[in-house]
């Protein structure tokens, strides 16, 4: 098998070994420092470009191209176009122009643009991102574009994350260049997604019109087991799921993509799969990728992949843990501590850079992983609560505590950890645990940002991270550049930094009842719902963090809050009307059914001269009163929908939150009791016991 990996890997990607091979040895230079260290792109190269990658496009199956990008609707986009073009004669030939590489036209006024353009304004380009490798999927070659309107107004996820690099990679250099570095010529961020996912039986899937139309089962009581045996974590994998993770892999491996590791996860049903560390940009292209990919191969197996972060309640639902930090183009990490994290001064002034952002921002972190579907996720069953801290564990904790105080840390070598069987090896133990309640922790030379949704795109939470650190080096730099005792200016600059912002650092139990007091006691924000954190998104602050690093405009950052709201009330929306449909259409006729079934059991019984209490009377009435509630919750939730109005989308999106979804939850708790007095027989819908352990 590992043979074949090396035949198949980025056989579909026009990669770099790709390039050298086909271009010339000075368009391969030029296209090179683009990608490898950000120059600027020479236009003139564009033409040898794209007869290299239509050459090699076509004779890998493509018969067609696409600009595929990332619009604010949260899904990819692509518009296929033949390479045919008309020879005369009836003949034809095959054609990718300069101008079909470098720019596409999209329609604008289709996409989300929360006001910046109207109905009528259609017209939007795509232009080439080259530090992202095109790829041949399903005979298309698609090439990895950024997505702008007519008035060069940023309409999706990638343009603001590739200016979020830039702004941090200008601020790293100042900070590098103070410290005598001068073999480095470009910084970048780097990400990894560890990706969380639900795999169902698609008859199951396709007999649930929630799960069908939003996603998530909106209605469905909890089965004898779930989780709580803890069996499933790392489990063996069974046949089917394993078939199904082969084949992604494979997938996966010939687009480029470093599929790493999967496993189980801890609910039934649930598995992960994470890649290695790339640039970021190409990180998220290939996780959005990594997505489309799961659920076409899982409906080949007979499955449905459920990327939605709650799918099913009261067990585990799925996150994205985003591992960022930042490396030079000479393999440096910039958050790796080395071997002694007390003496290297520049890990901690980068480290303190993190520290500072996160909590000058920690609103607008907040705001970068916030959806419909990730508030009820987060805050239980592993999931990080809504409040952002930094977990740093007990040896940096200490090494900065001392700083603080201005004393020596003392250190203690790495501990072996023995155990204690003379046949197993001792291994070196960690300085530091795992926190799977943190929002934010520090993993050894990167930071595990926990809190991301498992649908949603990478981009914005990458973009926002790259955007405040580079704030922090921004002031850092200013602090220090032309101070003649660099080293004492230095000093000083970390421990100001360290006692202005140790509040973010929380180190403990993120579940805790009593940290909701203490965050507010250090002056922690807590934004425990959609509409709450996005009134936030507005802030002076925000908007003005965005503009001076040139990564959002004030209108693009006003579009984007628009279309947030938006998208969180559609969702609500969506979801509270396929609700009424399922009890209107499938729930209540079906406990009618079950009610003449008990009727005329009672009948019988009264026939027979069975006048006191009997079960069958006692199900009844358990039937009728669970139906009437169901009756009257469902003609409030009508009535409520229709009063909501669009024209104000934050009083909108408050309106869901605290009417509507009460409202839901009352259904679904009368809905969930009924489905437990129903005889199998009656009830419309798969289970939960069907949807979690039916696939064998």
């Amino acid at each position: 098998m590992m043979s074949k990996v090396t035949e198949i890997f980025g056989s579909k990607v026009f990669n770099d070994a790709v390039m050298k091979e086909r271009l010339s040895k000075s368009t391969y230079r030029q296209l090179n420092q683009t990608i490898k260290k950000g120059a600027a792109l020479n236009p003139e190269i564009a033409e040898e470009v794209a007869n290299a990658m239509k050459d090699w496009a076509v004779e890998n199956g493509a018969t067609h191209f696409t600009h595929w990008f990332h619009p604010l609707s949260g899904a990819t986009a692509e518009k296929h176009e033949s390479f045919v073009s008309s020879a005369g004669g009836g003949s034809i030939t095959l054609e990718f122009s300069p101008a079909n590489l470098v720019r596409g036209e999209a329609d604008a006024s289709s996409f989300p643009s929360g006001g910046l353009r109207d109905t009528f304004e259609a017209r939007g380009y795509t232009a080439w991102d080259p530090t992202s490798y095109a790829f041949i999927k399903d005979n298309i070659l698609c090439i990895p574009t950024v997505f702008v309107s007519y008035g060069g107004e940023v309409l999706d996820h990638k343009t603001p994350l590739l200016r979020s690099m830039e702004a941090l990679n200008t601020q790293a250099m100042r900070v590098l260049r103070l410290f005598g570095t001068e073999t480095v010529d470009h910084v970048k961020a780097t990400a990894g997604a560890e990706q969380e996912y639900f795999l169902v039986d698609k008859k199951y899937f396709d007999a649930r019109e929630d799960l069908k139309l939003t996603g998530r089962t909106l209605l469905g009581a909890p089965c004898a087991k779930g989780q709580e045996m803890n069996d499933h974590y790392y489990g063996s994998i069974k046949l089917r799921v394993k078939q199904f993770m082969q084949d992604l892999n494979e997938e996966l491996w010939k687009l480029g993509i470093q599929a790493k590791t999967e496993h189980n996860e801890v609910a039934p049903s649930q598995h992960e799969l994470a890649n290695n560390f790339l640039t970021v940009n190409v990180s998220v292209d290939q996780n959005n990728l990594t997505m489309e990919i799961m659920k076409k191969v899982a409906r080949k197996h007979g499955l449905e992949c459920l990327l939605h972060e709650k799918p099913f309640a009261q067990i585990n639902g799925s996150g994205k843990h985003n591992n960022w930090s930042i490396k030079t183009d000479t393999g440096v990490n910039l958050l790796d501590p080395g071997e002694t994290p007390s003496e290297n001064a520049q890990f901690l002034l980068f480290l303190c850079a993190v520290i500072q952002a996160v909590d000058d921002y920690q609103d607008l972190i907040r705001i970068s992983i916030t959806s419909a579907g990730n508030d009820h996720r987060l805050g239980a069953s592993e999931a990080p609560p809504a409040i952002v801290s930094i977990f740093l564990g007990e040896t940096l904790s200490e090494i900065l505590h001392c700083i603080e105080e201005d004393k020596v840390y003392l250190g203690k070598k790495a501990e072996p950890f023995r155990l204690n069987v003379h046949t197993l090896p001792d291994f070196p133990k960690d300085n530091t645990d795992r926190n799977r309640t943190s929002p934010f922790a520090f993993t050894g030379n990167k930071f595990e940002f926990r809190m991301p949704g498992s649908s949603a795109s990478i981009a914005t939470p990458n973009t926002v991270l790259n955007t405040v650190v580079a704030e922090s080096l921004r002031q850092f730099a200013d602090e220090l550049e032309g101070k003649e005792d660099f080293n004492g200016s230095l000093q000083a600059l970390i421990r100001k930094t360290i006692r202005e912002h140790k509040r973010i650092i929380f180190n403990d139990n993120g579940y805790k009842e009593s940290w909701i007091a203490e965050a507010k006691r250090r002056g922690l924000s807590n934004y425990d719902s959609t509409p709450v954190a996005l009134s936030h998104y507005l802030d002076e602050a925000n908007v003005r963090l965005f503009e001076m690093h040139h990564v959002l405009s004030r209108a693009e950052c006003v579009s984007r809050y628009e279309i947030y709201l938006e998208k969180y009330c559609k969702t609500v929306n969506i979801e509270a009307k396929t609700l009424l449909d399922m009890i209107r259409k499938d729930i209540l006729p079906a406990a009618l059914n079950f009610e003449r079934r008990l009727l005329e059991a009672v009948e019988a019984e009264g026939r027979l001269g069975i006048s006191e209490n009997t079960y069958s009377k006692d199900l009844l009435k358990k039937t009728v009163s669970c139906m009437n509630h169901l009756k009257e919750e469902s003609d409030e939730l009508t009535l409520e929908l229709s009063e909501i109005s669009f024209a104000d989308m934050q009083k909108a999106a408050d309106a869901f939150h605290d009417v509507i979804l009460p409202r839901m939850d009352a259904i679904r708790s009368n809905a969930d009791a009924l489905e437990q007095i129903c005889g199998r027989e009656f009830w419309p819908i798969p289970t939960y016991l069907e949807l979690l352990f039916g696939v064998d």
